[in-house]
């Protein structure tokens, strides 16, 4: 019974640490992008037995996308964090970008 529960609602919700989220700014762009990573889903696993995870970040009106990745060791914490034709911005930053939009 309490596998149904689960599977279809009324179990523990997810923790809040699964995900994780990163503020992105493309480059030659004003917009912030938020990036949102499920820590147990979105990673892949590498032939050195870490994980990583690469997503594209583009904005509404930016037409530029910037590149996240996310390098984890075997354990799923980061190691690296990379942003390709953009910049990575900090969670103030971007609540300061929203408060001025």
């Amino acid at each position: 019974m309490g596998f149904f529960r689960r599977l279809f609602g009324g179990g523990p919700s997810a923790p809040q640490d699964r995900f994780v989220t990163y503020y992105v700014r493309p480059k030659r762009c004003d917009e912030i992008v938020p990036v949102r990573i499920d820590q147990n889903n979105d990673p892949s696993l590498t032939d050195e037995g870490g994980y990583f995870v690469r997503k594209v970040a583009r904005g509404e009106r930016c037409p530029f996308p910037a590149e996240l990745t996310v390098s984890y060791d075997s354990s799923r914490r980061p190691v690296e964090i990379a942003v390709k034709d953009g910049e990575q911005i900090s969670e103030a930053a971007y609540e300061e970008w929203l408060a001025s939009r």
